[in-house]
C-alpha cells in the first residue's frame, strides 16, 4: 500500500489560479494541495504516491516540462495534467508525448478539469499497482543465478526437462534441480505462474 494519501498537487506561480483550482477540487471532495513552484513541490515527490499533478507549463525557475521529464525518469506513478495558455499548445502536445496524461487550456473549464482529474486518479492507481507488481517480480528474479535464469527462460518457452538438458549440455537430473530452485525462488505454484511473471517483465521492457 502507498505510504502517502491520494492527492492532487497543483503547481502554478499564480496564487489566484492555485486558490481557485484548490477550491474547485475540494468542493467535489477531491483532496488538493498547492505549490508556487516546481522546486517547492519536489520535497513532496515520493516514489510510492498515488495522485495527480496539475502543472503550469511556464514558471520561473524549473519549468513544467523540466519537472515532467524528471518525474518520468524517476518512474513516478503520479499522472500529470498540463495547464497551458493558447500559445503553449504545441509545448503541451509535446508534453503528452513525453508522458503527460492530458492538457487543459486556460481559462480552465471546471467540469472538464474535474472529469480529467478523476480519470487521471484511476490511471495513477493502476500504474501504482503495476509498479508494485513489477518490483515484486524483479525482486524474485534477482534471487536466481545466471544458470537458473537460463532454465527459467526455457521453461516458460515450453521446453521439457529433456530438451532443456540437451540445450544446456547437462544431465536431466541437473535440470530438475534447477527447475525446483527456480519455482521456489520465484514463489511460483505452476509453470503458468512463471509465464505470467515473464510477461510482466517483458511488458516493462517493451
Amino acid at each position: 500500500m502507498p505510504t502517502e494519501p491520494e492527492m492532487v498537487h497543483i503547481i502554478d506561480d499564480d496564487a489566484s489560479i492555485r486558490s481557485s483550482l484548490t477550491w474547485l477540487l475540494e468542493a467535489v471532495d477531491i483532496p488538493a494541495t498547492s505549490y508556487n513552484s516546481a522546486e517547492a513541490f519536489l520535497p513532496a515527490l515520493k516514489p510510492d504516491s498515488i495522485g495527480v499533478l496539475i502543472l503550469d507549463v511556464r514558471m520561473p525557475g524549473m519549468s513544467g516540462m523540466q519537472l515532467l521529464e524528471r518525474m518520468v525518469q524517476q518512474g513516478s506513478t503520479l499522472q500529470i495534467i498540463i495547464l497551458t495558455g493558447h500559445g503553449d499548445v504545441p509545448m503541451a502536445v509535446r508534453a503528452m508525448s513525453n508522458g503527460a496524461f492530458y492538457f487543459i487550456q486556460k481559462p480552465v473549464n471546471g467540469p472538464q478539469l474535474v472529469e480529467k482529474v478523476r480519470e487521471a486518479m484511476l490511471k495513477s492507481r493502476l500504474a501504482y499497482s503495476q509498479k508494485i507488481r513489477l518490483d515484486d517480480v524483479r525482486r524474485r528474479v534477482e534471487r536466481l543465478t545466471p544458470r537458473e535464469r537460463e532454465v527459467m527462460a526455457l521453461i516458460v518457452s515450453g521446453h521439457a526437462n529433456k530438451v532443456i538438458a540437451a540445450e544446456l549440455g547437462v544431465v536431466e537430473r541437473t535440470v530438475e534441480v534447477h527447475r525446483h530452485r527456480v519455482m521456489e525462488k520465484m514463489e511460483a505454484a505452476s509453470v503458468a505462474d512463471l509465464v505470467i511473471m515473464q510477461q510482466i517483465i517483458k511488458q516493462e521492457v517493451d
